[in-house]
């Protein structure tokens, strides 16, 4: 399954996706509904930004006004969420990148347009919360220009099965170097992860230390799997 605009839109990326054990998939109008709760939170008067810190960065596929660097406090990048589908299956787990509580994140801010927000904002939904893994929350964030601004963010939610509060190295590498999926391999997730950041010259040491470890796993493939 190729991640696009249209096999968003079509429902096909939503319909590859199947109920794990004890963790049934959202039905579109679940995730529509998390959405709505969400926006009925939206800070008066403001322009809606959105952050982004994973796949996000480099392949939004949402249409947006504007873009900037930010940085968001108290949230940091974490492998804490099992993964069973996509980059991984039941048999072969591997780990989905969220924001967990503590520390903080260099990342890419998107002001969407009111025009076809709705829109915009369920493609996303829909791309991140088949599952319903993360919570949708509004925090501040710095963007590059220095302005603060609220923005909504994808965030990790510990009251669902998959989400794994032991996101060590030591933990999280063996199972990103052996997971792979339908979507591809957890570990090429990674290396794009690090290959992004480093491009829009973001430091991320936890994101570092991981991928290093993973090629350690993975001698026969030392870049990309």
């Amino acid at each position: 399954m190729e991640l696009t605009r249209e096999s968003i839109q079509s429902g096909a990326y939503l319909r590859s996706f199947v109920d794990l054990p004890g963790q049934p998939r959202w039905p579109r109008e679940r995730i529509l509904a998390a959405l709505h709760d969400a926006l009925s939170r939206r800070p008066p008067g403001q322009p809606l930004w959105l952050f982004a810190y994973g796949s996000l960065i480099w392949n939004p596929l949402f249409r947006y006004a504007e873009r900037q660097s930010a940085v968001l406090h108290g949230w940091q990048r974490r492998f804490c969420l099992r993964l069973l589908a996509g980059r991984g299956t039941p048999e072969q787990p591997g780990r989905m990148l969220a924001l967990d509580a503590g520390g903080g994140c260099a990342g890419m801010a998107f002001r969407l347009s009111e025009s076809g927000l709705d829109d915009e904002l369920a493609l996303v939904s829909i791309r991140e919360l088949p599952y319903g893994s993360y919570r949708i929350i509004w925090r501040e964030v710095k963007l590059a220009d220095r302005r603060r601004v609220p923005a909504l963010a994808f965030v990790a939610n510990p009251a669902q099965r998959q989400y794994a509060a032991d996101a060590s190295i030591a933990t999280v590498a063996p199972l990103v170097a052996r997971a792979r999926g339908p979507m591809g391999s957890n570990a090429q997730y990674l290396f794009q992860l690090e290959d992004a950041l480093a491009r829009h010259g973001y430091s991320d040491p936890h994101v570092d230390a991981l991928a290093a470890a993973v090629r350690k796993e993975r001698p026969d493939r030392q870049s990309r799997p």
